[in-house]
């Protein structure tokens, strides 16, 4: 009990730093990463900046909300990808799970980019202490919005940040 007390205690103290942390990133230029994606070619960051804003989504096959929220991200994908718009699906899925996303994909038909953090390096580098995580990038690589969770409407906000930045 007095374990569970202790670890309990610990990670109340680490929730300021872990927001603190995550405000801190806004307005900052995004870090850049590479990662694969689902056909094994190479994608980075820093090749995507300037064509027009970038969401970042971290998800996992096993996450249900993540699950609820890319399908709310892949209509908005539609409604912008004309217009210069790119979301990029990071999967966290670990090695014993990765080889799940690919047909998980292909069976939700998502039309965006999915890419593979297996060992959550660029989670980490965005301070997303768990999933799903969404990260909105403005043309210029700057990070103008981040959010950890999803309940139904959340996605009201970033296609509201869209809509501003086309207008």
């Amino acid at each position: 009990m007095k374990i569970l007390m202790l670890v309990l205690f610990i990670l109340f103290l680490s929730l300021p730093v872990l927001s603190q942390s995550e405000e801190e990133l806004k307005g900052r230029k995004a870090p850049n990463f590479k990662l694969e994606d689902l056909d094994g070619k190479f994608f980075e960051l820093k090749n995507a900046l300037g064509k027009g804003p970038i969401l970042l989504s971290f998800w996992a096959t096993w996450c249900k909300p993540c699950v609820e929220e890319l399908a709310e991200f892949e209509k908005i994908y539609k409604d912008f990808k004309d217009k210069g718009f790119r979301l990029y699906a990071i999967s966290v899925d670990n090695e014993r799970s990765v080889s799940k996303v690919k047909p998980f994909v292909r069976s939700k038909g998502y039309s965006f980019h999915v890419l593979l953090d297996t060992n959550s390096e660029v989670m980490r580098k965005y301070y997303a202490p768990a999933v799903p995580y969404s990260v909105i990038i403005d043309k210029d690589g700057n990070i103008v919005y981040t959010h950890l969770g999803y309940m139904k409407g959340d996605e009201l906000k970033v296609r509201e940040i869209l809509n501003k930045m086309y207008q």
